[in-house]
């Protein structure tokens, strides 16, 4: 068997300067019963310094009873203070495993600290009080003085503690692996009538091994307000929760400050104790069955993965009556008790019509594999309703084990007796969580490596066997850069990264311990088949519930589509529209493209992708090279945009960048857009002509960037503008309007358009100058402009213009004089708006 290495379940404690104690005494009155009598209390000097005994009501169990020296209690750790005046009384001989021979004296101090905890002598005159007053403390030394261990001494010591004469164990140190040889050792220790008390840890992962076997009492850490401490382990072995912080004994006689889970154990193994002088009855799964059922819960679930069943109540295990039947309201789904995936409980059926109905929660996709010890023997049915809603039946008995499948998240159990005899039936219920085995199975030797696609990727696996790896193949076909992460949820792997292109020599990355990643750094790779294994360290034989991630980065080196383009000579002939991709892969390299004007334009080049914290310069030149403009994009921008009116010729567009780049295209494209008259967007529209025409006479302006925009409608303010320009009005006057005032743009061409009688307001005294105009109005306006004054007889010439409508009669003359013609279908749509292009063409006609 390997030689195993674990570490102490400890942190240093940290000494805060000021903190004022409540005292213990002065709590009794806030006790939730009411004021209580004390009996029994210590008198010894420091006592007040141990608040965690407030914390667990110490003080009414020591009304029922203050200790146990009928049983022995071993402490498997950095061995004893021997001499401590506070211990002393309460040692019996143990044994030094690591240096046979020699004492179990302890020159780490962790021991120590535990052994205080559990029984320093009370009311001595000296330090503190222990949770036993009296007790048997056996010291089994094997740990190292620096607090590493192997895992050979730590089973070794296990086994001499329960063959001779010990009762209860304590762990407070682990493991993050489990390991077939050391689940032996607890299943040795559990028929032997041992029961063994862990801490889970202080990562604030996964709970740590012996803590994690089944029927181990698993103990994780409580802050002062009542919250599992962050650091504490956790996960579905939890059982209970004790105080982090304790006052206990320290070596040379001393006393310190200590805190972690290696602190909360020996609180419970003391109280443990307590029960035995209480029960001596019991066996070890029903001491854990009444801790359980008399812990104070802390989620409000009755059970949960940070503070298992609640907190250690001292005060409640001595006074609570025990039931062997701790689930006594759980026989409908709605009342189902949680418990642990990964734990054995305890209960009876009370006849053959009482159900028993657990809840759990599967941390993965995976199954749960379910043992039942029950005497008398019986069979049971079981129902399993699954996280998805899948509901399937088990027969389950002591014959042998039932394994289902289950989903992540909360399953629900029903058990109930196939045997409907009326009579008591006592159970033990097992239940063992296996993970999912991940979708890219069987690659678990290197000819069935799982292909992946040859990009960038992140994929979760998982160890669901024994002695599992798994391989992957990325197959290269361009030159460019690879790097692998390999991160893992929980401190039972201890993962191994190993990167080999085939045919050649492989490299493994093993620098991380249990729990932290490995990397393979960015290196580059040329065409070929690249192998990834993911492993864990020698010695993690079992499957571990937890998944791994393996992130993959791969970028080839890409080619510019367009190189060789270094010079203006070989610059690549752009046309508008199409787009350019090209890269920069050499510093101070430039890729040139070139451009040929037809006739004036608007020109707009639009630089995009361009890389993060990249800043690239678009520099445009003439036919003769000389510099006609640059732009560079903007910090954190991936765009540069250039536009500019160009005359007809050649010219170049030299890119650069500050530093180079092979794993990504830019993008680049031109759009020429050439002019008529002034103008990007009258060319081949209908009124092109007569908005040429209307420009040249400066009738009408456009917009910016060389936009007239002629399908735009057109407001009463431009209307006015363009009608003052063209009839060219000089004279105006004053105008009042209520929306209207002299810092409009329009304001002058308004007053004189008022004077000519072109234009008027509403009867409300507005004139609404920024409102769109209708066709109806821009006919009114012209009308106005030439002196008609509208003609009465006749019909209608157009289908939607009704003889009562207002301008009716405008309409009819300028129809009848050739001014307007409507549209084919006969209407004239007199409440449309009217377009740019409309007016300026109805008004060219009329300046014709």
């Amino acid at each position: 068997m390997p030689d195993k290495k674990f570490n102490i379940i400890v942190i240093l404690c940290l000494v805060l300067l000021g903190l004022s104690l409540v005292p213990f005494s002065s709590a009794i009155a806030a006790e939730e019963a009411g004021d209580v009598q004390i009996s029994a209390y210590p008198t010894d000097p420091l006592v007040e310094k141990q608040a965690y005994l407030q914390q667990i009501h110490m003080n009414e169990a020591w009304d029922v009873a203050t200790g146990n020296d009928s049983i022995v209690i071993a402490i498997v750790d950095t061995g004893v203070d021997l001499n401590h005046p506070d211990l002393t009384p309460n040692l019996v001989q143990g044994i030094n495993l690591i240096e046979p021979g020699q004492p179990p004296r302890d020159e780490n101090g962790h021991g120590t600290n535990v052994a205080g905890i559990i029984g320093a002598a009370a009311n001595n005159d000296k330090g503190i009080a222990g949770i036993l007053w009296k007790a048997k403390l056996m010291p089994v030394k094997a740990v190292e003085n620096d607090g590493t261990g192997s895992e050979a001494k730590l089973g070794e010591g296990i086994r001499y503690a329960v063959d001779h004469g010990a009762k209860i164990v304590v762990l407070s140190l682990g493991l993050n692996k489990y390991s077939d040889y050391m689940s032996e050792i607890v299943r040795y220790a559990e028929a032997k009538g041992v029961l063994l008390v862990a801490a889970t840890g202080n990562e604030g992962n996964s709970v740590k091994y012996p803590a994690a076997y089944p029927t181990v009492l698993a103990v994780g850490g409580m802050t002062a307000d009542k919250k599992a401490h962050k650091q504490s382990n956790r996960g579905p072995e939890v059982d209970l929760v004790a105080p982090w912080d304790v006052f206990t004994t320290g070596i040379g006689g001393r006393y310190e400050h200590k805190d972690g889970t290696s602190m909360a154990a020996p609180q419970v193994a003391a109280v443990c104790a307590l029960a035995w002088a209480k029960y001596p009855w019991m066996k070890p799964y029903q001491i854990r069955s009444l801790l359980r059922q008399t812990a104070e819960d802390l989620s409000g679930t009755g059970w949960s993965p940070g503070t298992g069943y609640g907190l250690l109540r001292a005060d409640r295990v001595l006074k609570d009556p025990y039931s062997e039947h701790m689930y006594k309201r759980n026989d409908r789904k709605e009342l189902a008790t949680p418990i642990s995936v990964s734990k054995t409980v305890s209960g009876s059926f009370e006849n053959g019509s009482d159900p028993n109905w657990f809840s759990f929660e599967a941390p993965y996709d995976g199954s749960v594999k379910l043992e039942l010890e029950m005497e008398p023997k019986g069979e049971v049915a079981v129902t399993h309703t699954d996280a998805g809603g899948a509901v399937k039946d088990y027969s389950l008995s002591a014959a042998g084990p039932v394994t289902m499948p289950v989903t992540k998240g909360k399953n629900y159990l029903k058990l109930q007796l196939q045997n409907t005899a009326k009579r008591k039936l006592e159970f033990r219920l097992t239940t063992s969580f296996e993970i999912y085995q991940d979708a890219y199975a069987d690659n678990g030797k290197q000819y069935k490596a799982y292909v992946l696609p040859a990009q960038s990727q992140t994929l979760k696996g998982t160890f669901h066997r024994n002695n599992d790896q798994d391989w992957y193949m990325l197959p290269v076909t361009q030159t460019g850069k690879l790097s692998v992460r390999l991160s893992v949820d929980t401190n039972r792997m201890d993962p191994v990264l190993f990167v080999q292109k085939r045919g050649e020599k492989g490299t493994t990355i093993d620098e991380g311990g249990e729990g932290e990643p490995e990397s393979f750094p960015e290196t580059d790779v040329y065409p070929g088949d690249y192998y990834i294994r993911v492993s864990n360290a020698e010695g993690y034989v079992p499957p571990i519930t937890g998944e791994y991630t393996l992130a993959i980065q791969y970028k080839p080196k890409l080619l510019d589509p367009n190189g060789p383009h270094d010079k203006p000579y070989s610059a690549t002939v752009m046309q508008s529209g199409a787009k350019y991709q090209g890269l920069l892969d050499k510093i101070g390299g430039a890729n040139w493209f070139s451009l040929n004007i037809e006739e004036e334009s608007l020109v707009e080049l639009r630089l995009s992708g361009i890389p993060r914290n990249i800043r690239m310069t678009m520099s445009a030149y003439n036919g003769k090279l000389n510099p006609v403009d640059a732009v560079t994009n903007p910090d954190g921008a991936s765009e540069a945009l250039f536009s500019q009116l160009w005359q007809p010729g050649v010219y170049y567009i030299r890119l650069t960048a500050d530093a180079a780049f092979d794993d990504r295209f830019y993008e680049l494209k031109a759009e020429v857009k050439p002019l008529a008259g002034g103008y990007t967007d009258i060319k081949g529209h209908w009124a092109e002509a007569v908005i040429k025409q209307a420009s040249e006479r400066n009738m009408i302006d456009g917009y910016e960037h060389y936009r007239f925009m002629p399908d735009r409608p057109i407001t009463r303010a431009e209307a006015a503008a363009v009608l003052v320009r063209g009839l060219k009005l000089t004279k105006q006057r004053e105008v009042r309007y209520t929306d209207l005032g002299p810092e409009h743009w329009a304001y002058p061409f308004i007053a004189k358009a008022a004077q000519a009688e072109i234009i008027d307001g509403y009867p409300d005294g507005s004139l609404a100058p920024d409102r769109y105009l209708t066709r109806m109005e821009m006919a009114a306006m012209m009308a106005r402009s030439m002196k008609m004054s509208g003609k009465q007889r006749g019909l209608s010439p157009f289908t939607d213009v009704k003889e009562t409508d207002w301008g009716v009669g405008i309409l009819k003359q300028l129809k009848a004089e050739g001014w307007i013609t409507g549209f084919p279908d006969g209407t004239f749509r007199p409440e449309s708006q009217a377009t740019r292009a409309e007016f300026v063409t109805l008004l060219a006609r009329m300046m014709n």
